[in-house]
């Protein structure tokens, strides 16, 4: 019986690369930082200080005091912010200020 290559360690070793990789990617988020201000559903820009979220674009399931808890803003700042806005009647796709 020959000895074993060497070589049967490399499918192994690709698909451990793979894995990495696709996990890199799923971790570095959806790419919507980069997205132009001109877009009105700029998500973040990037400052000295990190991001700086403008404006937040409602997904299905959010709620008032979610989106406030994850920008580290107050259920009371975001509707002041959005005073036209029903926190009973949120839909997915439509905009939230989280900024002056």
């Amino acid at each position: 019986m020959p000895p074993p290559s060497p070589f049967r360690y490399l499918a192994p070793s690709a698909l451990a690369v793979a894995v990495v990789a696709v996990l890199l990617v799923l971790s570095s988020g959806s790419g919507s930082d980069d997205a132009p201000p001109a877009a009105r559903t700029t998500e973040a820009r990037r400052t000295a200080d990190g991001p700086r979220r403008t404006w937040y674009r409602v997904r299905s399931g959010d709620s008032l005091a979610a989106i406030a808890t994850k920008h580290g803003l107050t259920v009371d700042r975001l509707r002041e912010l959005n005073p036209n806005v029903d926190p009973q009647t949120l839909q997915a796709g439509q905009q939230l200020r989280l900024r002056r």
